[in-house]
Parts: C-alpha cells; sequence; structure tokens
C-alpha cells in the first residue's frame, strides 16, 4: 500500500471515529470554506489545517459546508469559467458533486482532502484514484457530473459566494457565524472555540479565552492566496468531458 492511500485512510478512519460519539448541538459553530480546486493555498488548508477540525471533539460543536467554486465566473453563454482553467472547472464540479453525492462530512470530506493533496502535489489529473483509496462507488458522483448535476450545484454555490457580505476578496476564504477570518483564517479553530456558546466544550478548545472576536481586514497583501479577479496560467487543457473520461471508462470496467 502506498504512502498516499495509508493517508487518505488514515484520514477517512480518523474522520469516522471522531463523529461516532458526536451528539446533537444546537449550539454548532458554523464554518464555510470557500475555495477554488487548483488554487495551492486552498489545496494546503484543506490537507494541511482544515483536518485538524476532527482533533479532540471539535467536529462536535463544527457545522462544516464546503463551497467549491471560488473565484470563477459565468460567462454571458452561462459557461462557468475558471481562474486556473478549465481542469480547475472540472474538479470543482467533482467535488460539488461528491459533497452532494455524500452529504454528511464523514461523506464527502476524505474524498475532496484526496483530490486536494493531489492538486497539491501537481498530480490533480490523478483525481480518480481517490476512489480507489478509499474504496468509494464512483457511480453517485460520475453520474452527478455527466447529467449536469453538478454544473447547477456550481452555478447554485456561484450565487452564494456572490451573495457573500463582505464579497471574498480571494481564496481560502473562511467564514465563522458570518465572519470572514480574513488572513486570520489559519487561526480558525480559535475563532470556532471563542464563538461556541454551548457548554459541551471540547478537549481542542480547552484554555482557548472568549468570547468571539471578529477579526478586521487589516488588508496587508497575502502573497500565498489566490486574489478575486486575477489572471493565473491555466494548469492544462481539456473539456470538462475528456476530464471526466477516464473516470467513466474505469467505472465502466468494474
Amino acid at each position: 500500500m502506498d504512502s498516499h492511500r495509508r493517508s487518505s485512510i488514515a484520514i477517512f478512519l480518523l474522520i469516522v471515529s471522531s463523529l461516532v460519539v458526536v451528539e446533537a448541538d444546537d449550539h454548532k459553530v458554523k464554518l464555510t470554506l470557500y475555495y477554488e480546486a487548483l488554487c495551492p493555498s486552498c489545496a494546503d488548508f484543506i490537507v494541511n489545517d482544515l483536518y485538524k477540525i476532527f482533533d479532540d471533539g471539535l467536529i462536535s460543536i463544527v457545522d462544516l459546508k464546503l463551497s467549491p467554486y471560488g473565484n470563477a465566473m459565468i460567462s454571458s453563454n452561462g459557461t462557468i469559467v475558471c481562474q486556473h482553467g478549465e481542469w480547475e472547472c472540472a474538479l470543482n464540479t467533482v467535488e460539488a458533486c461528491a459533497i452532494h453525492a455524500r452529504p454528511a462530512v464523514s461523506g464527502h470530506f476524505p474524498f475532496v482532502s484526496c483530490v486536494e493533496k493531489l492538486n497539491l502535489e501537481e498530480r490533480y489529473t490523478e483525481w480518480n484514484t481517490c476512489f480507489k483509496k478509499l474504496d468509494l462507488d464512483p457511480k453517485p458522483i460520475v453520474d452527478c457530473y455527466k447529467s449536469g448535476i453538478g454544473h447547477k450545484l456550481e452555478l447554485q454555490y456561484a450565487d452564494e459566494t456572490a451573495a457573500l457580505k463582505p464579497p471574498h476578496k480571494y481564496v481560502p476564504w473562511v467564514v465563522v457565524d458570518g465572519k470572514p477570518l480574513y488572513d486570520d483564517y489559519t487561526d480558525f479553530i480559535s475563532f470556532i472555540c471563542k464563538a461556541y456558546k454551548g457548554s459541551k466544550v471540547p478537549r481542542a478548545c480547552l484554555g482557548i479565552s472568549r468570547p468571539f472576536t471578529a477579526p478586521t481586514d487589516n488588508t496587508r497583501s497575502l502573497n500565498h492566496v489566490c486574489y478575486k479577479g486575477k489572471d493565473v496560467k491555466s494548469k492544462g487543457k481539456s473539456t470538462l468531458l475528456e476530464a471526466i473520461s477516464s473516470t467513466v471508462a474505469s467505472w465502466m470496467i468494474m
């Protein structure tokens, strides 16, 4: 078993084990990540930071939502144009389909994390290997993509992203209970713990002071994020159909 597969399975088992004992909590903090597939800082945040919500019981107080659209735009003919090219659009749609087909956090986060790890390693064309690594049936996600449901999901994410107040300036754009964290986004655990108003404080929050204080936009430039409206060199050439075809073919022979 290769190291990447071991890593993917380890994340999956961590998430499943962390959710087994989770009890209902009316005071859950809403954590939303607005991102795009081929933005390196988004992949880095998902793979190296966001997974920490499954440590020390933190997920028990978090309502996590992923929004894979980012800095994309809709052209006059309804086509979605992505900052890093057609591969980014394809992978955004694939991840939107994964969230749709497997709505529980434990169902879609391991897949998204697996795909984003490949993006981080510049191996994004191998995204379909995540099905085998996680022992997942590709059919629900493939069907979502091929049927056009994925495109409709992306249009919904576009509307949600456009409705952000204040508007997002870059991705990853992390929001806790409706408040953007700006350049403090990697410190999301502290903001979650400070925002939590319930009594079932997880171990991850012990020692973190309260109450919640919203961060302010200090307007300093962040060189590692993907800014809205900034053109970036496309990650290769392909159509969406070509981007998904390898998975469709592999699924047909399974």
